[in-house]
């Protein structure tokens, strides 16, 4: 579980900002400007601190949610 404690921006605002610029790659101030569109005032050089602190973060609780998978595609010929 991924810790917000602290944070001054609701948990849904920053998982939906590094969300977008994860999945769209956009630039941090048009990322600032979209969020704004949103009714949510936040600076570009805090969407890079969020980016740079919770993409790693959500990127690793997605590996331990990765179902395991075989060791060789290939089928065993005995």
């Amino acid at each position: 579980m991924i810790s917000f404690k602290g944070t001054h921006y609701p948990k849904d605002a920053i998982l939906y900002a590094v969300f977008f610029y994860v999945r769209y790659s956009v630039s941090y101030r048009d990322l600032e400007e979209i969020m704004q569109e949103r009714g949510v005032k936040v600076d570009h050089a805090t969407l890079n601190r969020w980016v740079g602190k919770y993409a790693p973060l959500i990127a690793a609780e997605a590996k331990k949610q990765k179902r395991q998978v075989g060791t060789s595609w290939r089928m065993d010929e005995t």
